[in-house]
């Protein structure tokens, strides 16, 4: 009897461990099906929500989506989704919670307004429908009102613009052969556009294809390196520059009419 009991002791033990083992195989099963479910349903809000022009809501949804699945293998794609439309507000007349309306004022110019809140003429331009810079007082127009930094990881080959903790928008970029570019921090102290090169014993104008530095120069305080375009769009994401950070020409102009004079840039290895 005692062998008898023993064997169906160890028979009852086997199945409920098997019931165990397939009650938790179930168990993730359906947490893997609501998390799926859970992501579809942000995906078509978020989509909807561009549809309609709600981009904010929009962005809200795409930052929910990274920060809810980030083992997703879509993340990049919602991460990227989320700051093309951080560009999109930026450059439009929507107001944001990182921006304001301004009145204009008699006498005040869009160099004067730039300067007075930090941010670009270029953006202010851009956000606002304006070809020249010619202004009317007592028009209201939208103004960028929060800092931007920029953080440049080198083993990466990428820039990261900053709005407070928010990553605004990556760009792909080329940093130093060798490892040469600077780690530090550093600030933006002149912006040049279709700059000259001055190198050793030589001027390449702008409109050379061998004038290395594109489009836009923004230099840093520390003689000699910058951030800047490029006649090599091929070598983006390597290593290949004398020190400077390199973006596309495309990218660059764009960043050039985000980040004012005074911006902080990090350079992290």
């Amino acid at each position: 009897m005692n062998k008898k009991f023993l064997v169906i002791i160890i028979a009852v033990t086997m199945i409920a461990g098997a019931l165990v083992v397939l009650a938790g195989k179930k168990i993730n099963s359906a947490v893997g099906f609501t998390g799926r479910s859970s992501a579809r349903i942000l995906i078509n809000q978020a989509r909807q929500l561009e549809a309609k022009g709600r981009l904010l809501e929009a962005k809200l949804s795409y930052q929910k989506l990274v920060n809810d699945f980030p083992d997703s293998p879509d993340v990049a794609y919602w991460q990227k989704k989320a700051e093309d439309i951080n560009i999109k507000l930026l450059f439009s007349s929507a107001v944001t919670p990182k921006s304001i309306l301004y009145k204009i004022r008699p006498g005040d110019t869009i160099n004067k307004i730039a300067r007075e809140h930090k941010t670009t003429p270029e953006l202010i331009m851009k956000s606002n429908n304006i070809s020249d810079s010619l202004i009317i007082p007592g028009r209201s127009i939208k103004i960028w009102n929060a800092p931007f930094s920029v953080l440049v990881n080198k083993s990466q080959n990428m820039l990261m613009l900053k709005s407070d903790e928010e990553i605004f928008k990556t760009y792909i970029v080329s940093t130093g052969k060798n490892n040469c570019t600077p780690v530090g921090t550093f600030k933006i102290i002149n912006k040049l556009t279709n700059p000259t090169w001055f190198k050793a014993g030589a001027i390449v104008p702008a409109q050379s294809a061998q004038n290395v530095l594109g489009t836009r120069w923004m230099g840093f305080d520390l003689a000699g390196y910058g951030i800047h375009g490029t006649t090599e769009p091929k070598e983006l994401g390597k290593q290949v520059t004398q020190g400077c950070v390199r973006l596309s020409n495309s990218d660059v102009e764009e960043l050039y009419s985000i980040i004012p004079s005074g911006t902080e840039v990090t350079i992290i290895d």
